[in-house]
């Protein structure tokens, strides 16, 4: 199953949130930003279907190491 991203924001960098549609089962990932995702407004970009749920996702954190 292919996962369908969405890009708002192309040259800031935004969280990346990962959801399925229980509708069509589709997975995709939406680029928001925390306003946004407090909102809930997240729609299905395949069937457009409003019954969305959040995934757990791996992240990968990269910091300055200093010695």
């Amino acid at each position: 199953m292919a996962i369908h991203t969405i890009n708002y924001y192309k040259e800031e960098l935004m969280p990346i949130y990962e959801y399925r549609c229980q509708k069509c089962q589709d997975k995709f990932t939406v680029t928001l930003s925390m306003a946004e995702h407090d909102q809930g407004k997240v729609e299905c970009p395949r069937c457009h279907g409003k019954k969305v749920t959040q995934q757990y996702s791996v992240f990968f954190a990269k910091t300055s190491k200093k010695s």
